[in-house]
């Protein structure tokens, strides 16, 4: 399940935690856009429910310097000994540039570096090395986790889906259906061939059981444009081939007009990348994304149609 749930302060969530736990999920993962950063709130279920294993899709390569994040993976994977799942990934021109005033320059480089240095450094090694987009001159971590956690690579398009299977422990990815894993999870398992290890694949999945369909699309749309217009969403969608279906949409939101672009997207859009529908169906929906290749689906509760997040990680709980 994708923590923090919405409507709820973090200081709630203990109970959420264990209600978790009680009905069979297994993960939390969280993410960091514009509302919590990714650590505290597994920070927080580290302590409050030592079941769950606890996974962050994912932090920027750009926002913290590496030092720092090496610092903070540490501490978490000491304080939930093999519990712990590092994401890391490039983010977008939005987060990096716009909100965090930092170049948005060379992201699969930077990504790649990030993990590279990550690997070395969370053994304890010091680190002396200049990496193509930055230096690091003498650190060691002063915290070496008692187990490694492993290291994910949020990936849209083949460059950073194939750089996830050969420089990681596996993917994340993101807004995307069912049918779009049997492209991007093949490159990912055939990039890591060589090393032997299984890759984990990990999806966000957008869910809303509701079975008020209209109401839900009308509310998706939004969300979907908010995201799909962002470049490195765009790229992505038109590499999976669905450009022609979100043409319409993106020449609207370019010339300006919001109305326009949200009444373009395609109802089979929205169908194909939020999940909705009864809970039954719902888990239907999920199950063939595990079909597909999905390892850990990671379920996000989306609001949509009334929808009480509370109540929708009991209908879907599983099992």
């Amino acid at each position: 399940m994708s923590v923090p749930l919405a409507g709820a302060r973090l200081s709630e969530h203990q109970e959420l935690f264990r209600e978790l736990v009680d009905l069979g999920y297994t993960d939390v993962w969280s993410s960091e856009a514009d509302g919590a950063d990714g650590f505290t709130p597994l920070a927080l279920a580290a302590a409050w429910a030592p079941e769950l294993r606890l996974g962050v899709a994912i932090i920027p390569a750009f926002t913290r310097g590496p030092a720092l994040l090496v610092q903070s993976a540490a501490a978490l994977a000491d304080a939930a000994p093999g519990r712990f799942v590092m994401g890391i990934g490039s983010s977008s021109n939005v987060i990096v540039e716009r909100w965090n005033g930092i170049p948005f320059d060379e992201p699969y480089a930077r990504t790649r570096d990030v993990v590279r240095f990550m690997k070395a450094a969370l053994t304890g090694e010091k680190v002396t090395e200049t990496y193509p987009t930055f230096e690091v001159k003498g650190f060691r971590c002063g915290i070496v986790p008692e187990q490694q956690p492993p290291i994910l690579v949020a990936a849209l398009r083949e460059g950073m889906l194939k750089m996830a299977g050969r420089e990681a422990d596996g993917a994340i990815i993101n807004w995307l259906s069912a049918d779009d894993v049997k492209k991007v999870a093949p490159i990912v398992h055939a990039a890591g061939a060589p090393d032997g290890g299984d890759k984990e694949i990990v999806a966000r999945i957008f869910v809303c059981p509701s079975t008020d369909s209209d109401k839900v699309r009308e509310q998706a749309r939004y969300a979907i444009a908010a995201y799909l217009n962002v470049p490195v969403y765009a790229a992505f969608h038109q590499w999976i081939g669905r450009g022609d279906k979100l043409r319409g949409m993106w020449d609207a939101w370019q010339a300006g007009d919001r109305k326009a672009a949200l009444a373009a997207i395609p109802d089979d859009v929205v169908d194909e990348i939020i999940v909705h529908g009864s809970p039954a169906e719902c888990r239907e929906h999920i199950q063939r994304y595990v079909d597909a290749g999905v390892t850990t689906p990671a379920l996000s509760i989306m609001g949509f149609a009334g929808v009480d997040p509370r109540q929708a990680i009991k209908d879907l709980a599983p099992g």
